[in-house]
């Protein structure tokens, strides 16, 4: 059946995998990808949860910036 992917394919990628990137680097490599898919995964359901522990150096400058920046009041005509 085409367009499938069984355990002898899966088997034959993960040797070539091995081969390619070797058995230090794949612990990371998983890592780093297990880090990308649950940062995507948030960004797109909107998780603000994993965003309320990260502290962005001037964020609090930025706030008090944008607070007393005031758009001009308009006169009644």
């Amino acid at each position: 059946m085409p367009g499938f992917i069984g355990l002898p394919e899966l088997i034959v990628l993960g040797l070539v995998v091995l081969l390619v990137f070797g058995p230090k680097r794949l612990p990371e490599m998983g890592r780093s990808l297990g880090r990308g898919l649950r940062e995507f995964k948030s960004s797109v359901t909107g998780g603000d949860e994993a965003r309320s522990d990260v502290q962005l150096e001037g964020a609090p400058l930025a706030a008090a910036a944008v607070e007393t920046v005031r758009a001009p009041e308009r006169e009644a005509a």
